[in-house]
């Protein structure tokens, strides 16, 4: 398979371009930064750019493609969290500044993809169960999670050639529990509680570990609706 993930400098989406080069795909990845782990993968093509830069994106990203001709998956992972606090504290060039990255860089690539190739057969973007439940706290970014949820449905009705999904991972290791876990306790915002137990307990699984179990999902997620939002815990055995 050819794949393209975006975010590949650590976490998440270093992991999953991983677990796609070792299951012997070719993994084409754009990120701000290189990701020494993949490097040594002669099937790994890679793109060093800020996805927030718009006018730029449409200008080189178009060339780093022109060498894969068609892709069969695309997974839209890069994002950011914006500081827990209450909505009434978050300024508008805060939401903006989420919400570029979180939803409307994926639009963008979206749109160079579908103008600058062949075929696409699946989309999935990361989204998180914070765009459905509303936790106090969570605000632009709880707010990007669920507009990328919409985005990715209605690009699924006016795509019907390619299959959609926004999906939730579950809860991993990365730079955004370490941030959760620096923060100190607020009982405004209780939900940070279950996740720093988490990470205290070693019940939260590493980006390698959260990348094969999506990886999976993604899998069955072709027999789900196209557009649908999912969640890789309600997809296992």
């Amino acid at each position: 398979m050819k794949v393209l993930i975006t975010g590949t400098g650590k976490g998440l989406g270093g992991a999953l371009a991983l677990y796609y080069l070792e299951n012997g795909n070719e993994v084409y990845g754009i990120s701000r930064s290189k990701n020494n782990r993949l490097e040594k993968y002669p099937d790994f093509h890679f793109i060093s750019q800020d996805l927030s830069e718009f006018d730029e994106v449409k200008r080189v990203v178009p060339g780093f493609l022109k060498q894969a001709g068609k892709l069969d998956l695309v997974i839209l992972n890069a994002g950011i969290i914006s500081e827990i606090k209450d909505m009434e504290d978050c300024s508008l060039d805060e939401i903006k500044n989420v919400m570029d990255i979180n939803v409307w860089s994926n639009k963008v690539l979206i749109d160079i993809l579908f103008s600058n190739l062949e075929s696409i057969r699946q989309i999935a973007a990361i989204s998180s169960g914070a765009s459905v439940n509303g936790n106090r706290g969570w605000n632009a970014y709880s707010l990007s999670k669920a507009a990328l949820n919409m985005l990715v449905k209605l690009y699924a009705a006016e795509r019907e050639n390619t299959h959609f999904c926004s999906i939730a991972p579950g809860i991993i290791d990365t730079g955004m529990q370490d941030y959760i876990y620096s923060l100190g306790d607020d009982p405004r915002f209780s939900s940070l509680d279950k996740l720093k137990k988490a990470k205290s307990s070693g019940q939260m699984p590493t980006p390698d570990r959260a990348a094969a179990r999506l990886g999976k999902a993604l899998v069955k997620a072709l027999n789900k609706e196209s557009g649908s939002f999912l969640d890789v815990r309600e997809m296992e055995p």
